[in-house]
This record gives C-alpha cells, sequence and structure tokens, in this order.
C-alpha cells in the first residue's frame, strides 16, 4: 500500500490535524488520539444499541492512557451489568484511506473495531464498512461491509499474529467501485459488489454479546478488558 504524505501541526501539545496536503494526497485528518478534542471526536454515553449488545454506552470508558492512546473499556457496573465504549467522529467522510493502528481485547464473547457508519438516525441508509476483531481468536480478523442495510459480506482473515499481542496498522481503501482491505500495508481483500456511497462517520468501539455465541462465543463476564488505538487517520481521493 503506497504512504500518503501528510504535515504535522504541533502547539502546545500534538492536536488533531485537518489540512490539505496536496492535490496526490488530497484531504488528510489525522488523529494521534492523545487526548479529548471535542470539536473533533464524540463518546456515546448513556445508552444502549440493544439486541446483540449486551452494555451501555459510557463516556468514562473511553479515556487516554499516560503513553497518549486512546482506551475504550468493557467494565462490570453491576452483576450482569456492564459497560462499554464507544469513540465516533464529528464529521462524517466519504472515498478514501482509513487507518487506524490498534490493539483488540481479547476474550471470548466480545467485539473490537473500527469502521465507518451512516444509518437512519442520521437521516440516511445504513452504510457501513468494518474491521472488526473477535475476541474469541484475535489471531484473525473479520471484514464486512452494508450498503442501505445489505450485509452479508464477511471475510475472515488469517493474520498470522494475535493482535491483541500488540499494535498493527489496519486500514480499507474505500472507492466508488470497490473497497480494500489492508493488514501492515498488505492487501487482504477486495470486495467489488454493492459498494457503499453515503458518507460515515469514523467508529471504534468495544461491546459484549448477547444471542449471537455462534457468531462471537459464549461471554463469560471477564472484566475489565481493553481495546487500545494509538492513531487514525483518514487521507481522501
Amino acid at each position: 500500500m503506497k504512504k500518503k504524505s501528510w504535515v504535522t501541526l504541533v502547539a502546545t501539545g500534538i492536536i488533531s490535524l485537518f489540512v490539505s496536503v496536496s492535490a496526490f494526497a488530497g484531504t488528510v485528518f489525522w488523529e494521534p488520539l492523545t487526548y479529548f478534542n471535542a470539536s473533533t471526536w464524540q463518546k456515546a454515553d448513556g445508552y444502549s444499541n440493544g439486541d446483540m449488545f449486551n452494555c451501555t454506552w459510557r463516556a468514562n470508558n473511553a479515556n487516554f492512557t499516560s503513553d497518549g492512546k486512546l482506551r475504550l473499556g468493557l467494565t462490570s457496573s453491576a452483576t450482569n451489568k456492564f459497560d462499554c465504549a464507544e469513540y465516533r467522529s464529528t464529521n462524517k467522510y466519504k472515498y478514501g484511506l482509513y487507518e487506524v493502528s490498534m490493539k483488540p481485547a481479547k476474550n471470548t464473547g466480545i467485539v473490537s473495531s473500527f469502521f465507518t457508519y451512516t444509518g437512519p438516525t442520521d437521516g440516511t441508509p445504513w452504510d457501513e464498512i468494518d474491521i472488526e476483531f473477535l475476541g474469541k481468536d484475535t489471531t484473525k480478523v473479520q471484514l464486512n461491509y452494508y450498503t442501505n442495510g445489505v450485509g452479508n459480506h464477511e471475510k475472515v482473515i488469517n493474520l498470522g499474529f494475535d493482535a491483541s499481542q500488540g499494535f498493527h496498522t489496519y486500514a480499507f481503501d474505500w472507492q466508488p467501485n470497490s473497497i480494500k482491505w489492508y493488514v501492515d500495508g498488505v492487501l487482504k481483500h477486495t470486495a467489488t459488489t454493492n459498494i457503499p456511497t453515503n458518507a460515515g462517520k469514523i467508529m471504534m468501539n468495544i461491546w459484549n454479546g448477547k444471542g449471537v455465541d455462534d457468531w462471537l462465543g459464549s461471554y463469560n463476564g471477564a472484566n475489565p478488558l481493553y481495546a487500545e488505538y494509538d492513531w487514525v487517520r483518514y487521507t481522501s481521493n
């Protein structure tokens, strides 16, 4: 995967970057994920997605570590009551290259993710592009996408390493006629049919499932569990 150029902006500390860098690279949004920038990101708080999500999103479960990483936590506030975390961009983005450096959590029954999403709550059809780690086996990653609510495009990739043991770069290049997924710069999968067309928010989350044991395995209540994210970058066409 060809690396795109980008510009670093330094002020009193490292801050979010949203600049036009060249005609070739397009517009770059780069976030080092060292602190919470409320103008750029939102923390889901106080509600549940229901159905297969067996937890409530809590803003307090999205924090930053002393070495400058976003840490999303899955915790328990009471017996059989679970809190989880979701972090999403305030703006929507469309075609281009989406990259993340992350380390998912390892445990049966959970998901750690990086994806784009828009849907009825945004006044649009449900379009989504996924990179999902099923905690039951973090030597694999599941890729998927939805177009106007139609999914069933799952592809499970053997990584050749345990993703929960260190940070790696995962990416997808979304174009009008294709989506290409990469791991550490190596192309792993290409989709070319019924590609999403609606701009979406950049999303990251960790959650535990219910009623989906055939997919995730049975969640055993283990907590706290954490997924960590070092940086996120979006490069438009």
